[in-house]
């Protein structure tokens, strides 16, 4: 496993080009480099349960099939 951003971005930054690097730029410096992710990936929403909780091992799943194929 890699650590890697998925990012639902706000409507008003959803095209912007250099969202990933500062992204990415904010981290350096306050998270180890180990935790830093290897990439960014931007979608429009993210999985979540009827009461609102993330559903993280979806998000996993669909990272593990991209992997594997």
């Amino acid at each position: 496993e890699r650590v890697h951003a998925v990012v639902v971005p706000a409507a008003d930054r959803a095209d912007d080009p250099g969202l990933a690097e500062e992204i990415l730029g904010s981290l350096r410096g306050h998270v180890s480099d180990f935790k830093i992710p290897r990439g960014v990936d931007f979608v429009d929403e993210l999985p979540r349960t009827p009461t609102g909780k993330l559903v993280k091992r979806r998000i996993a799943d669909k990272y593990k099939a991209q992997a594997a194929g």
